[in-house]
């Protein structure tokens, strides 16, 4: 097969080109080339390697954190009992809440890890973000090319089934009462029956005129299509934005390959696509955002929960990862030759011309439409018609009255099958239907591609952040101390249920000065304030009834008596 000219105002991107580059392996590491060919066991064996490489990424995971885990449970295990009295001199120097000790920089250090890790989990959720909104614009710009495209197609159907079936009318109801009229009148028979030959011609040149299959010529400027029956029909008009699902007719034969169905099926796939991966992005920011909600509180059974939902993170990460290298790779190949992959698959399929395909992909000035040739016949032919319709209305209608409604209808006919005629030729033009196939591959391998690497790129930075937290949030949480311990703490000092925890819990300051005296303590006789400088009162005269007695002394060195309460009298 000939090698296809390339497609005029697209080129592959460097990210394309990059990708495409990279070298191809099979099961047996043997290597492979690049060509996108998707049903091939060959060339898949060379995604699954590819993909295999971020199954080996998450096994590495799994044995770093697991190497943290058995640090955790096991190391710290025979340390604690040997170093709980420097951890309780560090937290008297330090205070109940400080992080000046040796155990409260382990804290410390395994937050700001945990931190660091989140942060970074949620710069790789914005590129999530960005990325899926980059692929479904381009999925989205690719579905609307082939609507358009399949909008085209329909209307090129239509028009030729309504220009054949106008002309078989008038063939069969207006010409066949014209030759009834005109009867023996040889002068007005020839063109009548030359209208009828030629309208006879159009149609079966129209009829086998498809996009579909190749046009064969069989002779006489007469054309067939290359295969048993002909797929006019197959597909009905529909606008670009009502997408509906389009079936051949009963009569037909079904075509291989529709835009509209493939329109309909990429649809509903992205939607399903873009759904997955904004409650996949959705689940990541939940569980960082608990995390740093867990560690501001220290709440360990928070943590402990976000472990697991940190654990299912990493897995769908990694997975995600590695279908997107393979999804990223097949695309790269595609788009790094696209036509060479249309013309084989759509060639093998419907075995459509080569000629017709390459018209269409190409668009290049230097051609020549396929079709020009029954064209230029059928508007020669339809020029014929009307040329004959005007001699009859100028020499035999004067003659036969009678025939000016059957020529009416025959040139109103004809009128409507020369409309839909100009409008089939410019419709045939690849202008059209080149533009749809360029602006399907730019949101494809443009923005499609575009966003597959942002993706790509979140999932490995969320798998990197998600096995970080793995690694210091058991750290974490089990140095915090549960409401539990401390509350079975304060139990062991104190019974009073009256007493609050703050206040059964020892301070620092507390135990290094002592407890002051209540505000309103009053101790009789010889009592002095604390921490006074002042001599003591002089003892009061006790009196025969054992009251103290105030007469002797000034007025100003009497003590204040403690408040009494009396009964008031009842009114």
């Amino acid at each position: 097969m000939a090698a296809i000219a390339t497609v005029p105002n697209y080129t592959p991107s460097v990210w394309v080109r990059l990708c495409h580059a990279i070298p191809r392996l099979d099961l047996t590491l043997q290597t492979r080339d690049s060509v996108f060919t998707p049903d091939s066991w060959e060339y898949q064996q060379t995604l699954l390697v590819l993909s295999s490489f971020s199954a080996i990424a998450l096994i590495l995971s799994l044995l770093v954190v697991l190497s943290f885990l058995i640090h955790y449970c096991c190391c710290h295990r025979g340390e604690g009992g040997r170093d709980a009295e420097e951890e309780e001199e560090d937290d008297d120097a330090s205070g109940v809440h400080g992080y000046s000790g040796k155990k409260g920089r382990g804290i410390c250090c395994v937050t700001w890890v945990s931190v660091a890790a989140v942060t970074l989990c949620c710069v790789a959720i914005g590129i999530g973000f960005y990325g899926n909104s980059e692929a479904n614009d381009g999925m989205y710009q690719l579905t609307s090319s082939l609507l358009t495209a399949n909008y085209t197609l329909a209307s090129i159907d239509l028009l030729v089934s309504d220009t054949v079936a106008g002309l078989q009318q008038s063939v069969s109801g207006p010409l066949t009462s014209l030759e009834d009229v005109f009867g023996g009148h040889k002068p007005a028979l020839v063109p009548t029956r030359s209208c009828r030959r030629l309208s006879e011609r159009v149609v079966s040149i129209l009829s086998n005129l498809t996009l579909g299959r190749g046009l064969i010529p069989i002779g006489d400027g007469f054309y067939r299509a290359n295969g048993s029956e002909s797929i006019v029909g197959a597909l009905t008009p529909a606008p670009p934005s009502v997408a509906t699902t389009l079936s051949p007719s009963a009569n037909s034969i079904p075509a291989p390959f529709s835009p509209g169905w493939a329109a309909n099926t990429l649809m509903v796939n992205e939607d399903y696509r873009w759904l997955s991966y904004v409650l996949l992005l959705l689940l990541d920011l939940v569980v960082c955002f608990f995390i740093l909600l867990g560690l501001a509180k220290q709440a360990r059974w928070l943590l402990i929960l976000m472990t697991v939902l940190a654990w299912l993170a990493l897995f769908l990460s990694w997975g995600s990862l590695g279908l997107e290298t393979a999804t990223v790779v097949a695309l790269s190949d595609f788009c790094f030759d696209p036509n060479t992959f249309v013309l084989n698959s759509t060639h093998f399929n419907s075995r459509t011309s080569t000629e017709i395909l390459d018209y269409y992909l190409t668009c290049s000035r230097k051609m020549s439409s396929p079709f020009q040739q029954i064209l230029t016949q059928s508007q020669r032919a339809l020029s014929s018609i009307h040329s004959h319709l005007s001699s009859l209305e100028r020499d035999a209608l004067p003659r036969f009255p009678k025939a000016e409604k059957s020529l009416r209808e025959v040139q109103q006919i004809l009128n409507t099958t020369e409309g839909n005629f100009h409008q089939l030729v410019a419709l045939l033009n690849c202008r059209g239907l080149n533009k749809d196939y360029v602006d399907s591959l730019k949101g494809l391998c443009y923005d499609g591609m575009e966003g597959l690497l942002y993706l790509s790129l979140y999932s490995f930075l969320s798998a990197l952040a998600f096995t970080a937290i793995l690694c210091s949030l058991p750290g974490a949480w089990r140095s915090f101390h549960s409401d539990s311990e401390e509350y079975e703490d304060s139990d062991s000092e104190s019974e009073d249920p009256f007493t609050s925890h703050q206040a059964r819990r020892p301070t620092a300051t507390g135990s290094q000065r002592g407890a002051l005296p209540p505000f309103y303590s009053y101790q009789g006789a010889g009592w002095t304030p604390p921490f006074s400088s002042a001599p003591p009162l002089p003892t009061p005269n006790v009196s025969s009834n054992g009251n103290p007695g105030y007469e002797n002394l000034p007025l100003s060195d009497r003590q204040s008596p403690p408040p009494s309460y009396s009964t008031l009298p009842a009114c």
